[in-house]
């Protein structure tokens, strides 16, 4: 409890392994993933039971499946986080490289599930959504092209990056799937003016994005369908916005009961993306307020160490991750009260969905590993190995 409060000492050259990872590691946000997951699971036994007597499966099937899912990512996170900044930035490049092929090859052996987007892959048994492993890896590669350009005699790191960038935005918005493309965008905007980018190629970046999300209007059916939908003045009750809004109505503060909401009856993402809508029904006001406070607490702990941190890689990927990981949650909570146009993507360890909760779980591991307290040695020192 001492370390919690006053935090993690530096690590001792000779000590083992587990000692020192608990030791250098950020509890108070690990205890916040834990907490998250917990409450996926809690939500889940309401939201998912429709599903599964729809489908002819056990009552608890897609809990049972997301505890088996869950763990498994739990355990990724727990081994990533004991990596060393060097090997998570292997570990990134690789994952990047497998994630991008798979998506490249989605036109060609992917399924939509008849929502109008080619997204996964089929396996059978289980589904894989090569996006959600992308976003951890992109930022790491990103971050490892920046910090290298800051380097004496390194390359254009940063142009390097921004080729990948649009790249990568490309083929996501194929799909078509802008939500992760715009918040693959998001992600390197923050590395990007955390490693000193001026002011003024961030707002030219922006401004593209802009006229992208323009054209993508004119171009796209589905992300127009989407973007109408969001600006009609008033909501339909009978569309999954209209019964989440509805639904955050009728919890008010303390929620109608457990087990007694309705909407994961109509909802038929209700353990998915609109997972929140569920929490703010059953559970009210109370319960949301405590997600948005342990999704606040992962981030701001996060950035706090950041700007502690004196290696490049580490403060630039450690900040895209957890801008990410935040941003994410905001856009999911933000589609469900109409804030944001529906985006189809789920809330991290808490949405029911093995690709999301996995891959959560490798990013947050990343986000730990790059947020152990490590010895940071004086700048002078530094300043010479540069030179």
């Amino acid at each position: 409890m001492t370390e919690m409060v006053f935090g993690a000492t530096p690590a001792r050259a000779g000590d083992p392994i587990l000692p020192r990872w608990w030791r250098t590691l950020d509890k108070w946000a690990l205890a916040c993933v834990i907490g998250l997951f917990a409450i996926g699971l809690l939500l889940g036994l309401a939201a998912s039971v429709p599903l599964a007597e729809k489908n002819n499966l056990p009552r608890f099937y897609y809990v049972q499946r997301q505890m088996v899912f869950g763990g498994l990512g739990l355990v990724v996170m727990l081994v990533v986080s004991m990596l060393s900044p060097r090997q998570i930035r292997r570990i990134g490049v690789l994952g990047f490289a497998v994630s991008f092929l798979l998506i490249v090859a989605l036109p060609f052996i992917g399924t939509d599930f008849g929502k109008g987007a080619t997204r996964w892959l089929s396996l059978g048994f289980v589904s894989l959504q090569p996006s959600e492993f992308l976003k951890p890896g992109f930022v790491a590669l990103c971050a490892w092209f920046m910090a290298a350009s800051q380097e004496v005699g390194g390359p254009p790191g940063k142009l390097i990056s921004f080729g990948a960038l649009v790249t990568v935005v490309l083929f996501l918005a194929a799909q078509p799937d802008f939500g992760q493309a715009s918040l693959v965008l998001f992600s390197w905007l923050v590395m990007y003016f955390v490693a000193g980018a001026p002011m003024i190629l961030l707002l030219a970046v922006a401004g593209m994005a802009l006229m992208g999300g323009v054209f993508a209007y004119g171009a796209s059916e589905h992300f127009a369908r989407r973007i109408n939908g969001f600006l009609q003045p008033e909501v339909d009750p009978r569309t999954q916005i209209g019964y989440a809004t509805n639904a955050i109505q009728e919890g008010g503060f303390f929620g109608v009961g457990v087990g007694e909401g309705s909407v994961k009856w109509s909802l038929p993402d209700a353990h998915t993306d609109f997972i929140i809508a569920v929490a703010a029904e059953e559970y009210g006001f109370i319960m949301v307020m405590a997600i948005i406070t342990l999704y606040g607490l992962i981030v701001s702990r996060s950035l706090l160490r950041m700007m502690k941190e004196r290696d490049a890689f580490a403060r630039i990927a450690g900040t895209g991750l957890a801008c990410a990981f935040g941003v994410q949650a905001l856009i999911n909570m933000g589609v469900a009260v109409r804030l944001l146009p529906a985006k189809g993507m789920t809330l991290p360890f808490v949405s029911y969905g093995g690709s999301s909760v996995i891959a959560s779980g490798i990013a947050m591991g990343m986000l730990l590993a790059l947020t152990r307290t490590r010895p940071q040695g004086e700048f002078a020192e530094i300043l010479r190995r540069r030179h």
